[in-house]
């Protein structure tokens, strides 16, 4: 299957050309099989060493045009000319079977023009991490990058250990970032971002391009996306860790995951990332930081839309964000969304649930599971402070929606995410030589919401029921 390489011959200027660099004693070890059906990728790529031999020779379908992508970012704040694909490569682009363009980039796959002086390799443990947490953000109904396929080695990367160097191939509708466009307007290279915007717009949001100002029409639908993403972010739980603006994809997708988890006893101001002393990247920090980002994001706007048409694009932001929440949320607790006093209730379970330091995805499937039954004295031996509970509970029964099922709510609460003990013990089999952690966890993640995980070790928190702060390191 041919590979087209739109992206490097439009935008030489952002991409280096890089052969990748195979890892010592490769090999494959997990295929993303429906994925790459969906896509049309090959299957003879799957035989344990055809895909890696076309990673090693120059010359074949997914080496010949690699390229390593140059961008800038705001990280913690602080505007970064100096970043790029450190480690990873755009192999190319390619088409689905519905007609729609996507990527397929190489992590781990060595050093490029932007390393930084690191080695340009990925260690096995944030790459299992990365695989997993994207298929099941995907499952979760969570736009997000997805994994296509992962490599263990007999190679030693060193980060604040020695560790086992691992690559994966992952897919996205585009790489292009943030910061992609943030590199240019910094740089004050106009004509440079003029033809970045013409790409994007062509090849990506072709639909704006029949509007009255396309530039306006690609910031608002921008805006739309990430404010919809970071509701589901919040609704599940989930901390992204680094929300700098290289890691926003223009796309909307949740993309470039590092110290990221799920939540497990509730604290809405929870941080997992290690280096993120201040708490910028906090769980109830995300909604903030994503109009942030957005608002640098607009500056790039400034000479193809008028102050006034950046400021409403961004104003859509809350109101998209709070309204996308609110829906979900309310699906979720079997409440009628626009009816008054549904937020209360949902606002008045977050802080009991919060207060009791219970487990945020268990309490939302008990929830779920007890809604029908005829007494709620399973979910109720859960809190300390029951008459709390008893009044919120009295409550949400005079609101919520008798009509709404009890299937369709178990098809909104999932039983199973990874948690960062999951993912810990999958990698330390990994590790060990063993993959057959990670299938078994991945069938479960994928499959989120089935009954047959309600009473299995993958729907318990761990035992702290908290997980612990993360590395950048990866």
């Amino acid at each position: 299957m041919p590979l087209t390489h739109r992206y490097a011959e439009n935008l030489s200027a952002l991409a280096s050309p890089v052969a990748p660099q195979v890892l010592s004693g490769q090999r494959l070890q997990l295929v993303n099989h429906a994925l790459a059906t969906s896509l049309r990728l090959p299957e003879s790529w799957w035989q344990q060493n055809h895909i890696t031999e076309q990673l090693s020779c120059p010359a074949s379908v997914l080496s010949a045009g690699a390229v390593a992508q140059k961008y800038g970012g705001h990280q913690f704040g602080q505007w970064n000319p100096y970043l790029g694909d450190g480690r990873g490569l755009l192999l190319g682009e390619a088409t689905d079977k519905n007609g729609h363009s996507f990527d397929l980039h190489l992590k781990g796959a060595g050093q490029t023009p932007y390393s930084r002086g690191a080695d340009g390799r990925a260690v096995l443990r944030s790459t299992i991490r990365e695989y997993l947490g994207s298929e099941a953000l995907h499952a979760l109904g969570i736009a997000s990058s997805r994994s296509l396929c992962l490599f263990s080695s007999d190679e030693t990367v060193f980060r604040e250990q020695p560790e086992p160097g691992a690559m994966m191939i992952r897919t996205s509708p585009s790489h292009i970032r943030f910061g992609h466009f943030e590199f240019y307007y910094h740089n004050g290279e106009k004509d440079k971002l003029d033809a970045l915007f013409q790409y994007t717009l062509a090849n990506h949001f072709p639909e704006c391009l029949d509007a009255e100002n396309p530039h306006l029409a690609l910031l608002n639908t921008i805006v739309l996306r990430t404010a919809r993403l970071i509701a589901l972010w919040q609704n599940h739980g989930f901390v992204h860790g680094v929300m700098n603006t290289d890691n926003m994809s223009i796309h909307g997708i949740t993309f470039d995951y590092g110290p990221y988890a799920f939540m497990e006893s509730f604290k809405s101001n929870a941080v997992f990332n290690h280096s993120d002393h201040q708490g910028r990247y906090a769980f109830n920090q995300q909604p903030s930081i994503g109009l942030w980002n957005l608002n640098v994001l607009a500056h790039c706007f400034s000479d193809y839309c008028s102050v006034d048409d950046i400021r409403a694009a961004l104003m859509k932001y809350e109101t998209t964000f709070i309204g996308q929440f609110q829906h979900v949320m309310a699906a979720r607790m079997g409440l009628p969304a626009d009816a008054p006093g549904t937020q209360d209730v949902v606002n008045q379970w977050l802080e009991l649930i919060e207060k009791e330091h219970a487990d945020y995805t268990s309490s939302f499937r008990k929830l779920a599971l007890t809604n029908y039954a005829e007494n709620k004295s399973s979910l109720r031996d859960n809190f300390i402070d029951r008459q709390q509970f008893d009044s919120w509970w009295q409550q949400y029964q005079q609101h919520r929606d008798n009509s709404v099922s009890q299937d369709t709510l178990l098809n909104l609460n999932p039983v199973v995410v990874p948690r960062t003990h999951l993912l810990q013990h999958a990698i330390e089999q990994a590790q060990a030589g063993d993959f057959s952690e990670c299938e078994a966890l991945l069938q479960a993640v994928t499959s989120p919401f089935d009954t047959c995980w309600d009473n299995h070790k993958y729907a318990k928190p761990g035992e702290a029921n908290q997980g612990g702060m993360l590395s950048c390191s990866s």
